[in-house]
């Protein structure tokens, strides 16, 4: 099954900018990197995850607490996800996961192991 590694986790003061990579591997037989959507999504301490961004097909989708500041974007040819988060403010601060799921799923299903990003103040 599909494999993802984040990293490019940290710390860092408001204002900052991290960028984060996810690098997938273990795409199933007949499919490449074109089939899956992929996403990002973080987890506050104590709280369900929340879904961040996705990009599909060229499509681009952001929750309204990071839009303006955070561009998700990929390279094929490195099967790899990026998440550039720009102006972080300490309430950024979470776990940082990356998910896939094929184009045809209502779900996704593949996760990362997370990546900590801490904003001070």
């Amino acid at each position: 099954q599909v494999q993802l590694v984040e990293s490019g986790g940290g710390s860092v003061q408001a204002g900052g900018s991290l960028r984060l990579s996810c690098v997938a591997s273990g795409y199933g037989s007949g499919y490449d990197s074109g089939s899956y959507f992929m996403a990002w999504f973080r987890q506050f301490p104590g709280k369900e995850r929340e879904w961040v961004a996705s990009i599909a097909s060229g499509s681009t989708s952001y929750a309204d607490s990071v839009k303006g500041r955070f561009t998700i974007s990929r390279d094929s040819a490195k099967n790899t996800l990026y998440l550039q988060m720009n102006s972080l403010k300490p309430e950024d601060t979470a776990m940082y996961y990356c998910a896939a799921r094929l184009w045809y799923r209502s779900e996704y299903n593949y996760w990362g192991q997370g990546t900590q990003v801490t904003v001070s103040s």
